[in-house]
């Protein structure tokens, strides 16, 4: 068999520029990681491959002997391509590897693979006799060892990037199995020429790699094979907290992860194509039945949109809340299978259920701090009336001996007795409002001290709130050299249903700040109460310090306060929140950084007390 140039020798040319081209735009694209460089290697052996070749063909068809230097060279590409496809199956699936030791001792069998060729000459074991014919060529065992582990290598390199094809299905196959077909195509054809199936040039092998070449460029330039992270998505997702279950419009079961089986491990029959309303009536889970989650299946079909919902699952083993996430999959506008995700969120409810106990308790501790500001001017208040009740009872008791000594005593007449009970009347007279005011001020700490929880629904006066709110802050007002002054321009018997010990509060905690606004300067504090629209509206103002833009920005959204360690923040917070959830009302501020604050509260006049858990 004569060679000469022919069309198989011009393909093998055009292959070796497509491979030029293609180690080109490897090498110049930015950002390469690991699989950039193994994949630039596979092809920059190939190249080798192919210019060894041609040069071969080339000097035997000049000079009729077969130049063994190039043969050198082409054998250069040809034993050291299989490990490189071995560690780029590796990458593909690990997406880095790190080169230690057995690793590199993998590269010992190419290495001697290639000193037994160089030094064939000297033992004849590799090549009894070369042709460019592999028919015509006599082969030695070191030759059969180099194809056992060139094949050994090529084998295990396509196993790696075929499971990692598997495990990540999809967008990431198409370019997985064109890579595989472009590796497998070239190294057919050699088992045939190895096995002297076919009688063709040896280099018909590198031409093979021209299909390679183009399947190589399809997954690269048009699926952007490099460009993505080669990471095996399984893994991934099954280092997910959250459980997913992939179904199609049957509900058979296309896919799950590892925390999907973990969670439901209890449940029987779990597996790839089983039917999940079948396991669903088969296993006793409560909260979540098939005939539910269908419904939601085909509200998220219809909608194409997700479709969430809540559920506390209950199983054998197991009591959790879950968020279902239930979400459909289209592909150009066609129906294609249904996501259900799973998010655990029972410590999430649990932690709610902290947040919720932990607020309670700082709240009540903020209204007993608060309280206990008060109790001061109330037991200053107290002792007024409670001297003036001593020392009227000691009155009483005078006028009681007194009386007592009058009788049968022939020289008092019935005009001194009736001035001594007139006496004891006055005095019983003068002591009612001491014990009126006495019992007010006992009933108004006695509404500030019950819990809110256990707060009555009561119809109450602006008057009565007026009262309560004077009596409570008296004390407060005089030792901080302050005054409030209370104008109305509405009817003081003009009625709020509600808890009036809360409002009761929110006032008293108003005009705690604004006593603090003046910083113990001598300060006014106007209360104006007025009427718009139904509402009865709370404007409270004070000429201190105001506030900062950034502190106003928080006020009613965070627990933020300019009292530095002496405040928490917590009493307006309260206060907001009491106002809207308890009253069905609204509260807002102005304020001006160096001149005053105005604190606006706006109640239903017929407000209605919205019985809820807790503020909202």
């Amino acid at each position: 068999m004569v060679l000469q140039y022919d069309f198989s020798f011009l393909l093998l040319i055009m292959s070796t520029i497509m491979i030029i081209g293609l180690l080109i735009a490897i090498v110049r694209m930015k950002n390469k990681s690991q699989i950039h460089y193994v994949f630039a290697c596979n092809i920059g052996l190939i190249l080798i491959w192919c210019i060894g070749h041609i040069l071969e063909v080339i000097t035997t068809i000049q000079f009729g002997v077969t130049n063994l230097t190039f043969v050198y060279l082409y054998y250069f590409g040809l034993i050291f391509l299989p490990i490189s496809l071995l560690f780029t199956g590796l990458i593909f699936e690990r997406s880095r590897i790190k080169l230690t030791m057995p690793y590199l001792l993998l590269f010992i069998i190419p290495v001697i693979d290639f000193i037994a060729l160089l030094t064939n000459e000297l033992h004849h074991e590799y090549f009894v006799h070369y042709s460019i014919y592999h028919q015509e060529s006599v082969l030695g065992w070191m030759f059969q060892v180099h194809t056992l582990f060139s094949y050994l290598f090529i084998v295990l390199g396509l196993f790696f990037l075929t499971r990692y094809s598997i495990k990540n299905s999809g967008f990431f196959s198409k370019q997985s199995i064109l890579i595989q077909v472009g590796i497998a195509i070239p190294f057919v054809i050699n088992i045939l020429l190895t096995l002297k199936v076919l009688n063709l040039p040896i280099y018909y092998t590198p031409i093979s790699f021209s299909i390679a070449i183009v399947c190589f460029s399809l997954a690269i330039i048009k699926l952007d094979f490099l460009n993505i992270a080669p990471i095996a998505l399984q893994k991934i997702v099954d280092l997910i907290s959250d459980s997913y279950i992939v179904v199609n419009r049957n509900f058979s079961i296309i896919d799950y992860n590892k925390t999907f089986m973990d969670v439901f491990s209890e449940v029987k029959g779990l597996r790839r194509k089983a039917n999940l309303l079948t396991l669903m009536n088969e296993n006793s889970y409560l909260g979540l039945n098939s005939d539910l989650l269908v419904d939601y299946g085909k509200q998220a079909i219809k909608a194409k949109e997700t479709v969430s919902f809540e559920r506390n699952i209950i199983g054998e083993k197991f009591n959790r809340f879950f968020m279902v996430e239930v979400t459909p999959i289209f592909i150009n506008s066609v129906y294609t299978a249904t996501i259900i995700l799973l998010k655990d969120i029972t410590q999430s409810k649990k932690d709610l259920e902290t947040i919720k106990s932990t607020q309670e308790i700082i709240m009540e501790q903020e209204r007993l701090s608060s309280l206990g500001q008060l109790i001061g001017g109330i037991a200053h208040n107290l002792r007024t009336p409670i001297m003036s009740l001593s020392g009227g009872i000691e009155r009483l008791k005078d006028l009681t001996a007194e009386y007592a000594q009058s009788i049968g005593d022939a020289s008092i007449e019935d005009a001194d007795h009736r001035e001594i009970a007139k006496e004891m009347d006055d005095w019983l007279e003068k002591m009612k409002p001491y014990c009126a005011y006495m019992s007010d001020i006992i009933s108004t700490v006695k509404g500030l001290t019950t819990n809110s929880e256990e707060s009555n629904l009561n119809t109450f006066t602006l008057k009565e709130l007026i009262k309560r709110v004077d009596l409570l802050m008296k004390h407060e007002l005089i030792v901080s050299n302050c005054v409030l002054n209370v104008t109305a321009e509405i009817d003081l018997k003009t009625t709020i249903t509600g808890d009036i010990s809360s409002l009761v509060q929110i006032f008293d905690n108003l005009i705690i700040n604004s006593i603090h606004a003046y910083s113990e300067e001598h300060g006014i504090i106007e209360l104006n109460l007025l009427s718009k629209d139904n509402n009865i509206i709370f404007r409270l103002t004070d000429y201190g310090v105001g506030m900062s833009k950034s502190v106003q920005e928080k006020l009613f959204k965070q627990m933020v306060t300019t009292k530095g360690n002496k405040g928490t923040g917590l009493g307006l917070y309260m206060s907001y929140a009491t106002i809207k959830g308890r009253f069905n009302g609204d509260m807002w501020f102005t304020s001006e950084d160096g001149k005053g604050t105005t604190f606006y509260l706006s109640i239903p006049s017929t407000a209605l007390f919205l019985k809820e858990e807790g503020l909202s």
